[in-house]
């Protein structure tokens, strides 16, 4: 499954609400470590079904990335119940952005 674009509208029930751990990229088209990290977080999406993947783009979605606190993109941010378990920022490889998971 391709990753999902979150925005306020969808937050809650794609990520609070969900039963599946999810790993959130908040990024912007502008950002070049940004678009370094898009294919690998489409390419998690599409090989792990047990994990939500969801991008939210920063400057679509300011008030998303002022209650996570996103100083800096690409921000990652991995949700479980409701709570944020694990954060990196900046562009990672594959296996670390797998390893938060």
């Amino acid at each position: 499954m391709a990753a999902l674009n979150i925005n306020k509208n969808n937050f809650n029930e794609e990520v609070l609400n969900s039963e599946k751990p999810v790993l959130l990229d908040f990024w912007a088209p502008w950002c070049g470590p940004c678009r370094m990290v898009v294919p690998i977080v489409e390419e998690i999406a599409e090989e792990r079904q047990d994990v939500k993947v969801g991008k939210v783009n920063v400057d679509e979605e300011p008030e998303l990335a002022r209650q996570f606190r996103v100083m800096s993109i690409p921000t990652l941010a991995v949700i479980k119940e409701g709570k944020v378990v694990k954060r990196a920022v900046g562009a990672k490889p594959k296996e670390d952005i797998l390893a938060m998971l």
